[in-house]
């Protein structure tokens, strides 16, 4: 039996990742992608969590993997309530929140219930969270809105930017807290952060506000149309939320979240695929423009990331827009497992304090 003492646990939209760690060593990674039709069967993402951790207990006996020095079980934290950057042990509250999130619902929710389902398993061991898409460093001003009552909020990909904008420093021998920096993180959804000083002060409020649009975001829209829609007779609310969250973007546009299928496309002479991805590429422009004001022109670098990283003509896209403002990095990926393995060794290793969550 190999023993470990990190366990990763990822829940995707149609895929479960696990990776096991023995500190810095990776000792096994894989995705178990799970199709429509299997999931299908279930009312809703939180009745996947049962389902999931006993494929990821499978997976670890099958790979002789002894369970006696798994310490952390870590995974992503969902949209909870707005929290200070960190671990977090998952907690009853904790639990509480991500049944029932004050944002909505998406498949992180189900991140800190997982990760307890298999620590729950694992003797001994700690259910975790890092870096949950809530963190919030804004400054005051970036919460105003022109509307009573309505405050913008944030809501990214604080695990990858963060571990991105980290990444950058140590690669170039600096150290994050002394840099600033537009991190721009290109997945399902589109988040783009101004880090400064180690701090993310202000970011577009990806998962159901503004924004570029995605792979399957909305992004920004007028919000007149918006109105005329909510109270057009066509659509349900369940239906406009959809759209916003997860039935917009390239899904709703071009019918795929692919950018292979698109890129395809394009090369077979489709125009409307070419004019959509180059729209793409340019709100998430137009995003990156906006940080380097908020940063008032101070900005050290823009690192762009995300899985969309790796779409050279979504990359250049943006190049063609941004590449005069600062010097320019390419960290394509979500970097995400590699991310939660380097917070849980951090708690092992005590230089960190795990957070309460309350």
């Amino acid at each position: 039996m190999v023993n470990f003492n990190i366990l990763v646990v990822n829940p995707k939209d149609y895929e479960t990742q696990i990776a096991v760690y023995d500190n810095y060593k990776l000792r096994y990674m894989i995705g178990r992608k799970h199709t429509k039709e299997e999931l299908a069967g279930f009312d809703s993402i939180y009745d996947q969590v049962t389902f999931r951790k006993d494929i990821i207990m499978k997976e670890l006996l099958n790979n002789q993997f002894g369970l006696e020095e798994a310490k952390i079980v870590i995974s992503r934290g969902g949209l909870v309530r707005p929290v200070q950057s960190g671990v977090y042990e998952v907690n009853d509250q904790l639990k509480h929140d991500l049944i029932n999130s004050p944002v909505g619902e998406d498949v992180i929710n189900i991140g800190g219930l997982l990760a307890a389902a298999v620590a729950a398993e694992i003797p001994g061991s700690k259910a975790m969270i890092a870096d949950p898409t809530v963190v919030d460093e804004l400054e005051d001003i970036a919460r105003i809105t022109g509307a009573p009552g309505i405050l913008r909020k944030s809501i990214f990909h604080a695990l990858n930017q963060k571990a991105v904008a980290n990444l950058h420093a140590e690669t170039h021998k600096l150290k994050y807290e002394d840099l600033n920096l537009i991190v721009a993180h290109m997945g399902n959804g589109t988040t783009v952060g101004a880090h400064r000083k180690g701090r993310v002060i202000d970011v577009n409020q990806g998962f159901a506000g503004d924004g570029p649009f995605s792979l399957v975001r909305a992004g920004t829209l007028p919000l007149g149309d918006v109105v005329e829609l909510c109270f057009s007779g066509t659509k349900t609310k369940e239906q406009i939320e959809c759209l916003i969250t997860h039935c917009g973007g390239l899904n709703g546009l071009l019918g795929t979240t692919s950018i292979n299928e698109v890129e395809r496309r394009i090369k077979e002479g489709d125009e409307r695929a070419k004019l959509v991805l180059e729209a793409m590429a340019y709100q998430v422009a137009k995003c990156i423009g906006e940080m380097f004001a908020v940063l008032k022109g101070e900005v050290d670098a823009i690192l762009i990331t995300g899985d969309v990283a790796y779409s050279d003509l979504v990359v250049h896209g943006i190049l063609d827009h941004v590449e005069k403002l600062a010097p320019t990095f390419i960290y394509p990926g979500d970097n995400e497992i590699k991310a939660m393995a380097a917070n849980a060794l951090r708690v092992i290793k005590g230089e960190v304090d795990v957070k309460t969550y309350r």
